[in-house]
């Protein structure tokens, strides 16, 4: 069966951006808004400490849990942010290069951002997402 999301890219614009320009679910699609997958381990520890791409794989897998429990899988996200606590571009690529990595051809629209500080102690990446799924 086909799933939810239809990603639109458009011919009018850069083809540098990895990631699709646009994204939509059909009427009665149900949306999944998920909270941000932090870089948290089951004891609440934070993982890879100081390593940005480290950290943003273990919030890929921690966004792949969250989404199997709520019925979906990667492949149903609609759209990503992607934060790094950093100022170098170098970390957000490094960040960013796992995501769109677990990603794959599935290349959600997605916004990458610099931020000064996240919620967790030494945490560095937090990827945000809302999925849709159509139910059987």
């Amino acid at each position: 069966m086909a799933g939810a999301v239809t990603l639109i890219r458009s011919g009018s614009l850069s083809d540098a951006a990895e990631y699709a320009y646009a994204a939509t679910a059909p009427a009665g699609a149900r949306l999944i808004f998920l909270a941000g997958a932090c870089p948290l381990g089951a004891d609440g520890s934070t993982a890879a400490v100081g390593d940005h791409a480290g950290q943003a794989a273990v919030c890929v897998e921690n966004l792949r849990t969250a989404l199997a429990d709520a019925g979906a899988a990667l492949e149903d996200v609609i759209s990503t942010r992607v934060l790094v606590a950093s100022g170098r571009r170098e970390d957000l690529v490094a960040a960013w290069q796992v995501v769109r990595d677990a990603f794959g051809a599935h290349d959600v629209p997605s916004t990458l951002l610099g931020v000064t500080v996240l919620g967790y102690e030494d945490q560095l990446v937090e990827i945000e997402a809302v999925a849709a799924v159509l139910d059987a």
